[in-house]
């Protein structure tokens, strides 16, 4: 039997991870035997849900050092885990971010979306990450054309999949699912949802701006961000955030990290879910809201275009992303296009692509 490694930087729900969990669960299920790497921040034991127990989780303690830079705790993260993890226990390694593929040394690598730092150190980590693997995967067309242009490499595009049937279950008209939802509406009322937490990439301030126009139509309509974990110091960013919002009177309810088994009703009780970002690789967060059934906005990028079609509403600046969340919030949308297009994107297919991808790529000869 194979013996895979997936390596990821966090245990909290970000997009990677989650992507890592289930691909690692999928795979699994095909009978590969597949373990999971990961630091592990904040005295974490485990992830931030359940693991299937046929996965091997290996989690690699992070101690808390105080202040430091994040590019001293990026430089740290990749020494810790690199001292603990051992490539010879291991047919496949394969890492998802550029921690963990600087980490490990030789690789596979799945690009999922490209960062910009003007770090010369994280700059470097980043270029590493990129052209040191034996092997690329990116899980868009569009993310892989970037790769192309800027680095004349050819990566393999494998989607992701995703667990629609949670999403869809939230939605439904049965009792436990609509009593769920009802302790959401209870508590918020009506809502517009953004996934993801407060940072450069996923356009938190536009979404501000676009939300102060719409509240002049619909003014009972709430704004309400969940997530958020990062090794990122987005410190200044969330000033000039709670700047805007000073200055234009808006109150966003701000839930922080979502306990994972109550984030399908969360979803499925928005009036809609916003999805502003300025830079993505698939774009999990707005497929899992379509799975429920709820109209979803995102900004006009490329990749969202290839990966939603016309299943979602595209808008490029605050008052146009106002006006198709007030459609939305208005007329709703007819769920059946976006829920099919999630109900195909299967884990089971992505995980039977990878295998077929680690055959064809076998680790090279050190």
């Amino acid at each position: 039997m194979v013996r895979v490694a997936l390596l990821t930087y966090s245990t909290k729900p970000r997009g990677g991870v989650v992507h890592t969990l289930n691909l690692a669960e999928a795979l699994a299920a095909l009978g590969v035997d597949v373990t999971v790497w990961s630091l592990a921040r904040q005295g974490d034991r485990g992830f931030f849900r359940v693991v299937d127990p046929r996965v091997g989780v290996r989690l690699v303690d992070f101690p808390d050092c105080g202040e430091e830079s994040v590019t001293d705790r990026i430089v740290r993260s990749i020494a810790l885990l690199r001292e603990a993890f051992n490539a010879d226990d291991y047919d496949v390694v394969h890492a998802q971010d550029c921690i963990s593929t600087n980490a490990v040394g030789l690789c596979i690598r799945t690009i999922h979306h490209l960062d910009e730092f003007t770090t010369p150190v994280l700059a470097e980590c980043h270029e590493k990450a990129v052209v040191e693997p034996y092997a690329r995967i990116c899980v868009s067309d569009a993310v892989a054309a970037e790769v192309r242009a800027g680095w004349g490499l050819s990566p393999t595009v494998i989607p992701n999949g995703v667990v629609a049937q949670r999403f869809t279950d939230a939605a439904a008209d049965d009792g436990v699912a609509a009593v769920q939802r009802g302790e959401w509406r209870r508590r918020l009322g009506r809502y517009v949802l953004a996934v993801g937490g407060i940072e450069p990439r996923k356009g938190t301030i536009d979404l501000v701006e676009a939300y102060h126009v719409l509240r002049q139509r619909f003014s009972d309509v709430k704004l309400v961000i969940a997530g958020g974990e990062t090794l990122f110091d987005y410190r200044d960013y969330r000033a000039d955030f709670d700047g805007r919002c000073a200055d234009l009177g808006v109150e966003p309810l701000i839930l922080g990290a979502i306990e994972d088994d109550e984030l399908p009703s969360l979803v499925a009780s928005c009036s809609v879910f916003a999805f502003p970002s300025t830079k993505e690789g698939f774009g999990l967060a707005a497929m899992e809201a379509l799975a429920a059934g709820r109209p979803v906005v995102t900004r006009d990028l490329p990749v969202l275009r290839e990966v939603f079609g016309d299943t979602v509403s595209y808008g490029s600046t605050p008052t146009a992303f106002a006006q198709l969340m007030a459609e939305a919030v208005e007329s709703g949308v007819d769920p059946a296009p976006g829920r099919a297009l999630a109900t195909s994107l299967t884990w089971e297919a992505a995980a039977r692509r990878h295998v077929e991808f680690y055959r064809a790529h076998p680790m090279p000869s050190a």
